[in-house]
């Protein structure tokens, strides 16, 4: 029977062998061992050599592997047992009727880092969160098991911002050091490409929402547009009058939504560069702003006293509404076609760092240097929770969702069951992640 390993793979294994042996104290094994591969030479003294400590690593690797394993499993049994229960539809509607809120305490508390954290992200289709961190890396966790994964290391000053593309396929960050940075993390990882062309530090970068295109935001007070395959900028907004701090696509990637030093929000048109609106009310910087999601207009419409839908083209399209944040303590909720602010939301003791919306569209969730996250009603505009969250300023905040069941959109979707078509319904778990100054990331979940 041929081996599966190759000449140069058995060499490897062989010395990692050799190494766990000699450092493990069986000398007798170690010495037949070195005669029947021919390693005579070999020597342990090198501490950097690739195959020191290689054997332990593959082996805590499978056994969280198959932890994982063994935990999918054991959901995908409960599926099917729901599948196949007549009462499925009863208790599915009663949970999602019950949207999750983020409660004390956490479910996890990632520690790690060495300085505070910037940003969280999570996988798309993984249960892995990445988050970044003044300390120069980023950090990847399981978040459903609370587990360290890997640091990724190659910008040489803080990480300001991660994301994922839709598919999962790469990962970018973006750094003071001014690169922006495209990671494989199917290949461990690796640094596919760097992006030079800001003149100061780089505060946000994202993807698309086809993944063809990143946008960034800059201190040096300039958006600008990337094309992935290339790694080229193929675009340069310019307007705002200082650091522009973040910025957005809408869902579908005919919009962004920025926000500055300079106290303003705009909303740009994706394809020409021109601002379209310009959001001026708040009295200091603009630390964030979010597109509301279409499963929130039907609760900003009814806030706002917007009944009617007539003659509004854009009633059903992304990015007909922004959250702002600002360091004056206050969030803004904005109609970006016609740049009304519909309503002010304050509470906060403190600068607004964050802005997430509920996947249900029913609520708006913010985080500040308060510590504490809390929880808007957008039907009604009353903060109907405050949550605790960190030891020191609450930096970030992102939602992820894991899909239970099959499907893409979280929409009842096809399944067979006994070669027979039956509908299923897609059952998804929200979570949550934040990032503090006091250097931990916190997981919550229902």
């Amino acid at each position: 029977m041929s081996s599966l390993l190759s000449d140069r793979q058995k060499d490897d294994l062989h010395k990692a062998m050799l190494s766990y042996l000699h450092s493990a104290g069986l000398h007798d094994t170690y010495e037949a061992l070195k005669r029947e591969t021919d390693n005579g030479e070999f020597e342990v003294d090198d501490p950097k050599a690739k195959w020191v400590g290689l054997l332990e690593k593959k082996w805590t690797s499978v056994i969280r592997l198959q932890k994982k394993i063994m935990d999918l499993e054991a959901r995908n049994a409960a599926l099917l047992a729901e599948l196949a229960s007549p009462t499925r539809a009863t208790s599915s509607s009663s949970s999602s009727s019950t949207p999750f809120l983020p409660r004390a305490p956490a479910r996890h508390t990632l520690t790690s880092h060495r300085s505070p954290i910037t940003k969280v992200a999570f996988h798309p289709t993984w249960t892995v969160l990445a988050s970044a961190s003044e300390d120069s890396t980023v950090k990847i966790w399981d978040w459903e098991s609370g587990d360290f994964e890997r640091t990724i290391k190659g910008h040489t000053k803080a990480v300001t911002d991660v994301d994922f593309d839709s598919k999962g396929t790469m990962m970018v960050t973006c750094s003071s050091d001014l690169t922006i940075k495209v990671w494989d993390p199917a290949n461990e990882y690796k640094n596919t490409k760097t992006l030079h062309g800001h003149d100061h530090s780089v505060s946000t970068v994202r993807f698309t929402p086809d993944g063809e295109k990143l946008v960034s935001a800059s201190r040096d007070k300039t958006i600008r547009v990337w094309e992935v395959a290339s790694g080229y900028c193929v675009r340069t907004f310019t307007g705002h009058a200082e650091w522009v701090r973040q910025v957005v696509p809408s869902d579908d990637g005919r919009w962004l939504v920025s926000c500055s030093n300079d106290q303003t929000s705009r909303i740009w048109d994706f394809s020409n560069g021109e601002t379209k609106m310009e959001l001026r009310g708040h009295e200091h910087v603009v630390e964030c702003a979010e597109f509301a999601p279409v499963s929130a207009y039907t609760a900003i419409r009814e806030l706002a006293g917007l009944t009617s839908t007539a003659g509004d083209t854009r009633a059903k399209s992304p990015g007909a509404f922004v959250a702002t944040g600002s360091r004056d303590k206050s969030i803004m909720l904005w109609d970006a076609q016609t740049g009304q602010c519909l309503r002010t939301f304050n509470g906060h003791d403190n600068w607004i760092r964050a802005l997430v919306f509920h996947p249900t569209g029913k609520y708006l969730l913010s985080a500040s240097d308060d510590k504490t996250i809390k929880i808007w009603d957008l039907t009604t505009g009353r903060c109907v929770k405050t949550v605790e969250a960190h030891g020191h300023f609450v930096t970030c905040m992102a939602w992820g969702r894991a899909t239970l069941g099959g499907g893409t959109e979280g929409v009842n979707g096809d399944a067979k069951v006994n070669g027979e078509a039956t509908k299923t319904e897609v059952r998804r778990i929200n979570v949550l992640a934040t990032g503090s100054v006091d250097q931990t990331v916190k997981i919550w979940t229902p």
